[in-house]
């Protein structure tokens, strides 16, 4: 299993409501295995606004990816582990990009009123 941790400068609800989404997941199985999830993404574990752990190749059990994150200071620490079979070599450094791309600023569209 590997692991990487980090915290961000955002709120646990605001890293909530970007990872609690099935595209994203399914998106992030993909970049960790270097190729599409075999199957589709089940939930293992779910605790809203804490941890949430999925897996891809449902049956085959190809990889299985757990976020947790808590409140730290000004922050929130964020740690990603990735483990089974369906892992690239190198997954560690995905597992950074990922978390940077949790960290980076939210790009919204201002709503025309």
């Amino acid at each position: 299993m590997t692991e990487v941790e980090r915290t961000l400068v955002k709120s646990p609800p605001e890293l909530w409501e970007l990872v609690d989404d099935r595209e994203l997941m399914r998106r992030w199985a993909e970049e960790l295995a270097g190729s599409a999830p075999s199957g589709e993404i089940e939930v293992a574990e779910r605790e809203p606004g804490h941890r949430l752990a999925w897996r891809s190749g449902v049956g085959g059990a190809d990889l299985s990816v757990e976020l947790e994150i808590a409140e730290k200071g000004w922050g929130t620490s964020v740690s990603i582990r990735a483990a089974g079979p369906g892992a690239q070599p190198g997954v560690d450094a995905v597992l950074k990009r990922l978390l940077d791309e949790l960290g980076s600023p939210s790009r919204r569209p201002f709503s025309r009123g």
